[in-house]
């Protein structure tokens, strides 16, 4: 009787204690829906408001994985472009001479320059859909759809108007 009775006692304590041991994070991953393993998040054109200051960015919505970034407020004649690649423009000007502060997202490796907001490359953004950067990959082009560059525009418009 005990030679069933132990083997068959280790066992229900065996997955008693697999059961009370896995981990938050695995229970949560077995509840949602898996679409596929290598699915990255969409990148794409958003576009956020901070008090008066517009940030139109390239990158995954609603986090801190950005490639480009672009600011200005209403009544600007250029923009703040910043990130870890650069419009390919000649009008692009560098934002400071000396020192600038760490970034701690980027850990330093983010860039920021100045564009005019008249610069072919972001009127042709919004009405072509394409904007050609240059990064540590090398150069390559941002994308935008139709909605994507009506929102570009309305940007450009609004940092050009005269008032929020």
């Amino acid at each position: 009787m005990f030679k069933v009775l132990i083997p068959a006692a280790a066992s229900i304590a065996l997955v008693a204690f697999a059961a009370s041991t896995q981990s938050v994070d695995s229970v949560a991953a077995e509840a949602m829906p898996v679409a596929s393993p290598v699915q990255a998040p969409a990148m794409g054109w958003h576009l956020s408001h901070e008090g008066a200051m517009a940030k139109l960015a390239y990158g995954v919505e609603n986090s801190d994985q950005l490639a480009l970034m672009v600011t200005c407020s209403p009544g600007d004649s250029t923009a703040v472009v910043y990130g870890d690649v650069q419009p390919e423009t000649p009008r692009l000007i560098a934002a400071s001479d000396g020192p600038a502060p760490i970034d701690p997202i980027s850990g330093g490796d983010a860039t920021e320059t100045r564009l005019p907001l008249r610069d072919a490359s972001l009127t042709g953004l919004a009405s072509q859909g394409v904007l050609n950067v240059q990064g540590d990959a090398g150069s390559f082009a941002l994308r935008a759809s139709a909605d994507e560059r009506r929102m570009i525009s309305g940007f450009l418009t609004y940092c050009g108007s005269s008032r929020a």
